[in-house]
């Protein structure tokens, strides 16, 4: 069974770079009002939390890349 490697670690680096940026963007838009309130370590943190579980939930499969099927 030959299975599009390739394909799959690109769909699953874009989507945690989208989990990261909107784990990111959520923490910053809850407490900050100016840029100097936001804890920028906190948001990192966030984010680069979102992006570990991203690229974990993608080992269960990803929508975008299908698996191929019996017999190619």
């Amino acid at each position: 069974m030959k299975y599009n490697w390739k394909k799959w670690a690109y769909a699953a680096l874009i989507r945690a770079i989208r989990t990261f940026a909107e784990a990111a963007l959520a923490y910053i838009g809850t407490g900050a009002i100016v840029l100097g309130d936001v804890n920028w370590l906190a948001a990192l943190s966030a984010g680069a939390l979102g992006f570990v579980m991203a690229l974990l939930l993608a080992l269960a499969g990803l929508p975008e890349v299908k698996p191929p099927e019996p017999g190619e």
